[in-house]
């Protein structure tokens, strides 16, 4: 089966400030064939690079990721947000457009050889994921795969993140 899930974004102009186009997924998680297919989708290049382990970041990843993880039957990690996880962590943190940012994992979320596809929903400059693969790979871990649900190719995430295979389901230009 294909399908085009272009059809179940909503993009939205001036969100959530002028000159910026939001890309809603609501509309594809609202529909059970589309957001079936997408899951199952990730799930196979997931499998396809051997996965062991799923990791997202907070908290649109965790959409994409449970599922994931549930249908390959692998476990699932997520990429907290500091002082959300009450035992022991390590954080990384990053620059953003406007500031910085830190994520963390369970210090004994990753064991060495654990193979991980990193799946969040979207691609934007890549510096949120960089950071969670930088978490893996200090755990012992190695990220095999990067999936999202879509790149915004023009911001150039893959350059950022251009020694890591990715897979996106949709490719869209501009913000």
């Amino acid at each position: 089966m294909t399908m085009d899930l272009h059809d179940y974004i909503a993009s939205i102009p001036d969100f959530p400030q002028p000159g910026i186009t939001f890309r809603d997924i609501t509309p594809l998680l609202a529909d059970t064939k589309a957001f079936g297919f997408a899951i199952h989708e990730l799930a196979e290049y997931a499998n396809e690079k051997g996965a062991t382990k799923i990791v997202a970041p907070e908290s649109r990843g965790f959409l994409l990721g449970t599922p994931m993880a549930l249908e390959m039957g692998v476990g699932f990690v997520p990429a907290r947000k500091p002082g959300k996880l009450p035992r022991k962590t390590i954080s990384e943190s990053y620059t953003l457009e406007y500031g910085s940012a830190t994520l963390e994992l369970n210090a004994d979320a990753i064991e060495p050889g654990d193979k991980v596809v990193v799946v969040d929903d979207l691609l934007a400059t890549g510096g949120t994921i960089a950071a969670t693969n930088k978490l893996i790979e200090r755990l012992g871990g190695e990220v095999v795969g990067l999936a999202f649900l879509i790149e915004l190719t023009e911001l150039q995430g893959r350059q950022v993140l251009k020694d890591y295979d990715i897979r996106a389901l949709l490719t869209y230009e501009g913000e």
